[in-house]
This record gives C-alpha cells, structure tokens and sequence, in this order.
C-alpha cells in the first residue's frame, strides 16, 4: 500500500482533503488507487471509500452529506471561546458529551455523567487532558499522553536550548505544562501554539492558542485566519527562537506527515534574514526506534537519541522496564545530539566517542565505532555480518546473515521480491524503476497545489 497526493480534492469536515492510496499486489503489473481518509485507518471510524474515477451516484452524496454534518463539530471556535467566558462558578462539564456547559444546557444534559464544580477547579481546567477522555483508537487518534517525567524533560530541554516559542504539533500535554510554568511564573515565559486534530481542545484554548489542524495533510480547518495564527508564531523577533515537537500517531505514514512538517519548515524558513532561508526548522520528532530508517529518508539531518519516552495511559510504553519491554519511542531531531544532555539519574550516560548522551547499556563498538543499540539492550558484534546486532540473533550460514534462533531459513530479507519489477533482490522501495511509474512518487509540488485549492 502507497499513498499518492493529486490534483482532485475531497474533503471531508473532521479530516480535509483526502489522500489517493494505491494497493498493488503481488503477480499484477499495475495496482488499483482509491481515496481514503488521511486521518482514519478505521473503517469503523471513517466509512468513507471512493475508486479513482469513480462515478458517484446522486444518492451516495446525499448520504455523504448527511454523514458529513454529524461529524461537524458542535461550535466553531470563536464560540467556544465565548462560551468559556460566560462560565458561572457552578461549572458543569458532560462527561459523554465531552463539553463545557452553559446553565441554560445543565437540563438537557441531566441524564448524562457529569462532573460537577468541585472537579472543575481552575487547575484542572488548565490541564484539560487531565479532563477529557483521550481517543486511543489506534487507526485513527490514537491519543497517547506524555507522562510528567517525559513531559518535564522535554520542556526542560527546550529551555536549556533557548528556545522561548515552541508549536506543539500533537502535544497536548506539553502545551499545557508550558502555560502552566508561565501562570506560576517559574523559569523565562515561553509562547505555545497547539496544532492538533482533536477539536475539543478548542475549549481551553484562546483562537492564538489552539489551531484545528490535520498533521497528515497539513490541513488547517480554520481556513486563513488559522494560518495567519501559525504565521505569526513562527516569526522570531526579540530573540524568540522558534522549535517545533510533535508526536503523531505511530500507525500512521510516514511520507504524508514528512511532508506537512516540511510545510511548516518551510514557512517557518521563509520567514527568517537571508542567512538561514534555506534552514531547517528546530525540531523533535517523537516516534518508535523502528521507523529511523523512513524518518531519515525524509530527514536526512536528523538524528535518533536514545531517550526512552512514555506514556501516562498506553499499556507498554512504560519507563523503568527492562529488555525488550522497555519504552520503543524515540526522539528524533535535528538539535545537535551533543547538546541534549539525558539524565543520568535515569541511567544515561555520555559516550565521548560518539559525543552523544546515550543509555547505560548502549555499549559502544570498537569496530563499528558507534553506540549501537537502538532497543535499550547491549547489542553484539558479529564479525561475519560486520554490524553489531540484537543480543537474541545468532549468525545463520544458510541464510548469510543474523536471525532469531529457529527462523525459517531461506526467507532472507528481500525474497517477497519487488512489486515493480519482480525482481526477489530487493524490495519496491530500492527499485530503480520505481521513478518510471508515476505511481509510486509522493509529488510535492502537486500535492502543495492541491492543498492550496482546498483552504
């Protein structure tokens, strides 16, 4: 499965535009495209589904249209605004509504679960994803929320840096503990601006706060006056540095989230002197270890640290655990690694070979001349791969290379063969002829004028 971004645009009100996907399977020279949505993985979630060139019958739209208007949010965000300051002190928030109530609304809601005034003290409404129930579908938000340590050290990693602006694309909870530090005035102030898909947020967040917003497609469902708030963050003036984080979903692809954080690097890039127009925004990019090989296919500058960061409501993503069950997510940046300084208290150290932080058990290798575990376990050398890898694989002469014990030998990366070509000797995304099909490229030029048309 590919993604492709083209010149017709659908869109849908609780995603924007969609992306043209095509499925190919093996033994077929040619896959079949169809649009989907960019921000569910869910059919469940997103029924939507349409054939490229599809002629789509008049009562189709109509129910697509019908669909399209429950799935609009209840209030634009100008009157979410409002109506948080006409809040009375007895405040109601509905719990199965996931809304804040206006007393004129308490009856209609009085069959739902509520949480009464005493719950809803301005501390905990200044910390609303302590308030709101996170979507954790994966195929879809998958909304995971950073643990206070994680949270703490990012922030103060940022402020260690200099940096006094900071988007937050995808990170609640970092939003909120920068407000937070601000209203009890410890550290220098900082700016944040949250770029999130989740529209409930627009409650707790004034218009310069909070921008509506589709990391997948780089959709800003404000139209212009949202953009304008995004341009207007990212101009550094007074020395406000400017540093961009996200975490998006880790189901979701790759390419298409490159490419809206190039967007944002680019914008933010054409707003600077002469000097540094052709730079890259600062940025953390936070996601699973395995991913490092697309992320700096996209990336090229970025590096992976070796932090391990978790997650206060995700089963597995957990600090403290050991072996393979410890924390997979990763950050990935383009700060010099050399200036992240990892806690040591956590079990980090300094590797002056590598002039990086890494963790305890990251080894460095001699003969790789690198640290070179990406999991938080001791890797080994092997010397007939010349690569250190995974402590549980052992060299396989059948197969000419490292595998768990008991592997099915033969099945050596690459035999699934190449869907372009046929060839079992690499796979689709080293094909030479990859660049002959249309198909298969990820075209930003028409995708930026595809976007374009849709705000």
């Amino acid at each position: 499965m590919r993604v492709i971004l083209e010149s017709i645009i659908i869109l849908l009100p609780h995603a924007g535009p969609t992306l043209l996907f095509e499925k190919v399977c093996v033994g077929e020279k040619k896959g079949r495209r169809f649009y989907a949505c960019s921000a569910c993985r869910d059919r469940k979630e997103c029924a939507f589904f349409q054939w490229e060139n599809e002629k789509v019958s008049e009562a189709r739209l109509m129910a697509r249209e019908e669909e399209n208007r429950s799935k609009m949010p209840p209030f634009t965000h100008q009157e979410y605004c409002s109506r948080f300051l006409a809040l009375p002190l007895g405040r109601r928030f509905c719990q199965d509504c996931q809304l804040l109530l206006l007393p004129g609304e308490w009856e209609t809601h009085a069959t739902h679960k509520m949480s009464q005034a005493d719950d809803l003290t301005e501390a905990r409404l200044s910390r609303p994803s302590l308030l709101l129930k996170p979507l954790e579908n994966k195929k879809s938000n998958a909304q995971y929320l950073f643990a206070d340590r994680s949270c703490h050290f990012l922030l103060d990693t940022i402020a260690q840096q200099g940096y006094r602006k900071v988007l937050c694309v995808g990170t609640p909870r970092l939003h909120e503990l920068i407000k937070l530090r601000n209203q009890e005035g410890k550290g220098e102030p900082m700016k944040t601006l949250l770029l999130d898909i989740d529209f409930r947020y627009a409650q707790f967040n004034g218009t310069e706060e909070f921008c509506h917003y589709n990391m997948f497609n780089h959709h800003f469902f404000g139209g212009e006056a949202a953009t304008k708030v995004l341009l207007s963050f990212l101009i550094e003036k007074d020395g406000e540095k400017v540093i961009m984080v996200t975490d998006p979903p880790f189901g979701g692809l790759t390419k298409p989230l490159a490419w809206s954080f190039s967007q944002i690097s680019e914008t933010w890039s054409k707003l600077q002197t002469l000097e540094a127009s052709d730079a890259e925004v600062p940025m953390v990019w936070i996601f699973p270890y395995f991913f490092e090989p697309r992320i700096l296919e996209c990336f090229p500058s970025f590096t992976m640290l070796d932090y391990q960061l978790d997650y206060d409501n995700h089963p597995l993503y957990k600090h403290g655990k050991t072996g393979r069950k410890q924390s997979p997510v990763r950050l990935f940046t383009n700060l010099n690694p050399q200036d992240v300084v990892l806690p040591k208290e956590e079990g980090y150290r300094f590797c002056k070979v590598c002039a990086r932080y890494v963790w305890s058990e990251n080894r460095h290798c001699s003969k790789c001349n690198v640290c070179p575990s990406k999991d938080g376990r001791q890797w080994k050398h092997c010397s007939e791969c010349q690569k250190c890898v995974k402590p549980s694989w052992r060299h396989c002469q059948s197969c000419g290379r490292c595998a768990l014990p008991g592997h099915p030998c033969g099945n050596s990366p690459g035999l699934e063969g190449c869907f372009i070509c046929g060839s079992l000797k690499h796979k689709r995304r080293n094909c030479r002829n990859k660049e002959k099909r249309r198909s298969c490229n990820y075209d930003t030029k028409m995708a930026a004028a595809a976007l374009n048309r849709s705000s």
